[in-house]
């Protein structure tokens, strides 16, 4: 399990890191085998032996793996998958609750902001006119799965209050209830998925190490009803090492 032969322009600890998080996420190492000790890793990818446990340092932080006293560095197992706004606008409709298996959500915030200039270009406003936001964290046993931000036209809070209040909604997401109250149901949903290296502001909404080089998933998600107006724009970061994956079935 030697460092990969290509080009890789992240630092060496972060090139480690995403070697072995890789190997996680695909299932080569499975829950309970052992990586090699720091001294090992050192030798290998020709590195200190500071650098080689600041990798494994990254992927105890991810929950990937634990340090096990006179034992070694095990791993955890692979993550939970991460969701996309449409399915958990599907679950939604199923279970009155967002959450995958495993999952909880926390730091539920909301508010009335000035739309951000990306955000106020998807919702067809001005940057800086008034919109609803409402985040919260999803985690699981290893951690972060995502960090989730919807937006949401600020006419809604007429009718629909506690969308800018900083709690967990009751009666599912924020799309239901708007469907409830308005009768304006998603028609057409737009995904769209994206990886880049995470932003400091990433970081921070990760609970990431500031000067983490990580590279992370973004998904976005554009909810449209009939008439093609925007009901909500929701945009979900996955942690690092979190992977998607998806199950079609196929008939001949």
């Amino acid at each position: 399990m030697s460092g990969p032969p290509r080009a890789d322009n992240r630092p060496p600890y972060a090139r480690i890191a995403g070697h072995y998080r890789d190997l996680i996420s695909s299932g080569e190492l499975a829950p309970g085998d052992l990586l090699p000790s720091i001294k090992t890793l050192a030798t290998e990818w020709k590195v200190s032996t500071a650098t080689a446990d600041r990798a494994m340092r990254l992927l105890r932080d991810e929950r990937l793996v634990q340090g096990i006293p006179g034992v070694g560095t095990e791993v955890v197992g692979s993550p939970i998958s991460l969701s996309s706004g449409s399915e958990r606008h599907d679950r939604s409709g199923k279970t009155q609750s967002s959450w995958g298996d495993g999952e909880k959500s926390s730091g539920h915030t909301a508010g009335i902001v000035e739309a951000p200039e990306d955000v106020a270009h998807v919702l067809g406003i001005s940057p800086g006119e008034d919109v609803i936001r409402r985040s919260r964290v999803y985690r699981d046993a290893h951690g972060i799965v995502a960090h989730s931000t919807s937006w949401i036209p600020a006419e809604f809070a007429q009718v629909l209050p506690e969308l800018a209040r900083s709690q967990r909604l009751k009666g599912g997401l924020s799309l239901d209830l708007i469907a409830r109250a308005t009768g304006r149901r998603v028609a057409k949903r737009v995904d769209e998925e994206a990886a880049r290296i995470a932003t400091a502001r990433d970081l921070e909404l990760l609970e990431l190490e500031a000067g983490t080089v990580a590279a992370i998933l973004v998904l976005t998600a554009r909810f449209l009803d009939a008439d093609g107006e925007l009901l909500e724009y929701g945009v979900d970061l996955g942690a690092p090492g979190r992977t998607r994956r998806a199950t079609t079935e196929v008939t001949r």
